[in-house]
């Protein structure tokens, strides 16, 4: 009872900045101009990405070291060939892809080709999604001051009628607050939120890809930990453990 109590009245201390008008103002304008700006299917696709913002998955990158190191013993002492189980266990399907071209015996050429494509792929489809939110970010402010102006116009229009004029203020103060709190607290810290999740995959492909060239040329155990250490920071480094060293 007194949750409830306390929930109430706290809604009520947020009235005042509740205006649907407002809110549909720069809001429903700034969704029309991303409209005309990009094609509907990367607007509505937008929900995938938001899911890639808010995950708090994280890539181990010290998994994927230990995986190679596995992979270039193994490879070492039985062939490419005893790979295949091993693989269908990985859950990375870029890692299970380039290994798989190793086993099947692709070339190098062939193999790098094919990575580096998919690679470029999916850092097109990151700068889409960081380009969506960034101009949502850039958009959304500039309907706020848009609805602010709409709003004056509106009050001055009806000076006569007094009662009508705080309705109008606050229409036009609120479409400034939508505008610039969606735009500065929620849109461009996602494209940036977005922009590091996206510097991450990405690495750890660069990774995988350097893995998977060093495994094909049988690269002794040892040199494949050092070589893909050396795309880690110095304390990542320190707390991967691969086992015995082999050479």
């Amino acid at each position: 009872m007194f949750a409830t109590v306390f929930m109430a009245e706290g809604l009520k201390g947020f009235a005042p900045f509740m205006n649907a008008e407002a809110f549909f103002i720069v809001i429903g304008l700034t969704i029309c101009a991303l409209l005309v700006n990009y094609p509907a299917a990367q607007v509505f696709g937008l929900f995938r990405v938001l899911k890639k913002v808010m995950s708090s998955n994280v890539i181990d990158t010290q998994d994927i070291v230990t995986t190679f190191v596995k992979f270039a013993k193994k490879a070492r002492t039985d062939g490419f060939l005893s790979l295949q189980d091993e693989v269908k266990s990985t859950k990375d399907d870029f890692l299970k892809r380039g290994v798989q071209l190793v086993i099947d015996g692709a070339d190098k050429e062939f193999t790098q080709n094919m990575m580096e494509t998919e690679l470029g792929f999916v850092r097109e489809r990151h700068k889409i999604g960081q380009e969506i939110f960034n101009s949502l970010g850039t958009y959304s402010p500039a309907f706020g001051i848009i609805g602010t102006i709409l709003g004056m116009i509106m009050m001055m229009s009806t000076l006569e009628d007094v009662a009508q004029v705080p309705r109008r203020m606050a229409l036009a103060l609120s479409a400034a607050f939508y505008g610039l709190s969606s735009g500065y607290l929620l849109f461009l810290p996602m494209a940036g939120k977005l922009r590091r999740r996206s510097e991450e995959e990405l690495l750890i492909k660069e990774i995988i890809i350097r893995g998977v060239l060093l495994l094909q040329t049988g690269v002794a155990p040892s040199l494949m930990e050092s070589n893909l250490k050396a795309y880690l920071d110095p304390t990542t480094r320190n707390m991967i453990r691969t086992g015995p060293r082999e050479v």
